[in-house]
Parts: C-alpha cells; sequence; structure tokens
C-alpha cells in the first residue's frame, strides 16, 4: 500500500467581496529603482486636469518580470481568439476626452 502525505505546495487565495469588484484604471505609471518597481494605476477622467492614484503595487525585479510573462502570455491567448489588440501610435499616452468633445455646462 503506498503512503500518500498532502500537498503542501497549494496557495489558498482569498479574494474579498470589495477587491472582487476590481477598480478600473486607464493609465498605468511605472516606475524603478536598483530592488523594487512601483505600478500606479490611474483614472483619468473626461475634462478633469487632475487624477488620482487609484492603486500601487510594488514589486520586486523577480516579480515584475514574471508579471510581464504572464502578460505577455495572456495578451497573446486572447489575441488568437480575439483578434490583434490595435493601438493607435498618434494618441497621447493617455485618454484626455476618451475619443469625444469636451461637453460644456
Amino acid at each position: 500500500m503506498e503512503n500518500k502525505e498532502p500537498e503542501n505546495n497549494q496557495l489558498n487565495i482569498e479574494l474579498t467581496e470589495e477587491m472582487a469588484e476590481g477598480t478600473y484604471s486607464n493609465l498605468a505609471i511605472i516606475t524603478h529603482s536598483n530592488s523594487e518597481f512601483v505600478l500606479d494605476f490611474i483614472r483619468v477622467m473626461p475634462g478633469v486636469p487632475k487624477a488620482k492614484v487609484k492603486s500601487r503595487i510594488v514589486l520586486t525585479p523577480d516579480h515584475a518580470k514574471r508579471l510581464m510573462f504572464a502578460l505577455n502570455d495572456n495578451i497573446r491567448k486572447f489575441e488568437e481568439h480575439n483578434g490583434d489588440i490595435q493601438i493607435n501610435e498618434q494618441a497621447p499616452p493617455y485618454p484626455m476626452n476618451f475619443g469625444g468633445s469636451m461637453g460644456q455646462a
């Protein structure tokens, strides 16, 4: 009879209801030092000249690289199923008016 030990390499991840809702971001700024990468996720609203950082994630360099590989893999899979993601190279790096006209009050 074979004696099996329980697998201890599983990680139980908890996702609260509040966190499961997510936070919308349409701009990310990435900075780094010699020991960490900082990803700031921002929500830019049309006609509002000020935007707040909604979330900041600090990563070690090896985790930043793992994230890059995971994003590349997921983008590849997405594009295989949905077609290429088109990026407008002439657009500003962040959305100022979401492509529409500015409203007036």
